[in-house]
């Protein structure tokens, strides 16, 4: 029954406040991680067998991710006052707020006709080169950022939360700010960030598909069931995916294509069916992520709060 009743205050905190003004405990882990590199990556990285640099690489995971999440379920775990720091680590961990923020700054963008301006938003949100985007790319580039990252940032966290609680929570996006940081196929991190990479496919398997799941239930359920199907095992992330796939269904929207990343282009699969993105389909993918949140809030509460009646 707390469960359910921590994660909603947890995302009514998110919503009315967004991410901390000034520090956000995943910007310092972020600093934590290049540390961590710096210590672990070697001088002469062409003198270490494959094996040698994934076991640097899992040596970091562990330092990173073993400590921080033992710290959040000491505080979790505190009598009398763990409930306090449970809502605060689930409200930390949350992205919802954010995700919303950096889309809709894009939306607006577009909306005042304001393209270079758009393009440096929607820069701040992916990894792609957005210098010479155009208003339908800046617009495909968006509405793919927030339904992905509404899988990470949003669904993927309130799983492990209802799974393990506040230190799932945690664990599952310390992971995912690793792999973001070290899960690229380069030169660079391929093997050193291997384990990284793995133990974030593993994490998010089951949020992705729910996620997925989620998109499919609150818009085009057919379309983005077929998409699902049909179209997400050519995508080059088997969790990505279910995710853009089943949501480009669900909004009748199509995604994928051509992107320039690191000044390499990439050819990548179409996704979903229908028009090229436009500037009022960023606003639909917001909804989607938002309502879908909800859903997942009000089925916790619908849940737990009879289970909870029924044990005491």
């Amino acid at each position: 029954m707390f469960t359910s009743v921590f994660l909603l205050l947890a995302v009514l905190i998110d919503k009315l406040f967004g991410e901390p003004p000034r520090f956000h405990p995943l910007v310092g882990f972020g600093r934590l991680v290049r540390w961590v590199e710096g210590k672990l990556y070697p001088a002469d990285p062409q003198g270490e067998s494959v094996k040698r640099m994934r076991v640097r690489g899992a040596i970091g995971l562990a330092l990173l991710l073993v400590p921080l999440t033992l710290l959040a379920a000491l505080f979790d775990w505190l009598p009398y006052i763990g409930w306090f720091y449970t809502i605060l680590l689930l409200y930390l961990t949350l992205g919802a707020k954010s995700l919303d923020q950096h889309a809709a700054a894009v939306r607006e963008a577009l909306q005042a006709g304001d393209l270079q301006l758009a393009r440096q938003r929607v820069g701040m949100i992916v990894s792609r080169d957005t210098s010479r985007l155009s208003e339908q790319d800046v617009a495909r580039a968006t509405v793919e950022s927030v339904l992905e990252n509404g899988s990470d940032a949003v669904f993927a966290t309130v799983f492990w939360y209802l799974v393990l609680g506040a230190p799932g929570a945690v664990l599952y996006r310390l992971v995912n700010t690793m792999d973001a940081m070290w899960g690229y196929k380069n030169e660079r991190y391929l093997h050193f960030g291997w384990a990284a990479a793995r133990l974030d496919d593993v994490m998010n398997y089951i949020p992705a598909r729910l996620t997925a799941l989620t998109y499919a239930l609150l818009g085009k359920r057919q379309d983005a069931l077929r998409c699902w199907r049909e179209q997400a095992p050519t995508w080059y992330s088997p969790n990505a995916g279910p995710v853009m796939a089943a949501g480009a269904g669900s909004l009748g929207v199509e995604l994928g294509g051509a992107a320039v990343y690191h000044g390499s282009l990439k050819e990548r699969p179409s996704l979903g069916l229908g028009h090229a993105p436009e500037a009022a389909d960023i606003l639909r993918a917001q909804r989607l992520v938002s309502r879908g949140l909800w859903l997942w809030v009000m089925l916790a509460l619908a849940i737990g709060l009879p289970l909870g009646y029924f044990y005491a």
